[in-house]
């Protein structure tokens, strides 16, 4: 299930960013959270309204975080707040939630 995925993704990124610069607290760690924990935020809420036409757009939303917390992860890589595996893991996990919020939308949008 996608929220489960995503929220198993953004639990990464609060592990990750506990060791991120304490000048950082307020930009890149605040972002990339919030970030991240849109996304199951956006489903749950999306799961709660009626219709899939509704959900479809909520999951629309959920994309635009994931691929927000995407681009954040490879800014903290690039600044060395993040290294090459943990990189990896993370980027491999918001891919696969971005994948599956694709198939699911796709199905919501053919019902």
């Amino acid at each position: 299930m996608v929220w489960e995925k995503a929220h198993a993704f953004v639990l990464q990124v609060y592990r990750h960013t506990k060791t991120f610069p304490k000048d950082e607290l307020y930009g890149l760690t605040s972002q990339l959270r919030r970030s991240a924990a849109s996304i199951p935020t956006n489903l749950a809420e999306g799961c709660g309204r009626r219709g899939d036409k509704e959900l479809s757009r909520f999951c629309d939303i959920a994309m635009g975080s994931a691929s927000e917390a995407e681009y954040q992860i490879l800014l903290a890589h690039d600044l060395g707040y993040i290294d090459d595996q943990n990189y990896r893991q993370l980027d491999d996990q918001v891919s696969e939630v971005k994948k599956m919020l694709n198939s699911f939308t796709q199905k919501l949008r053919s019902n």
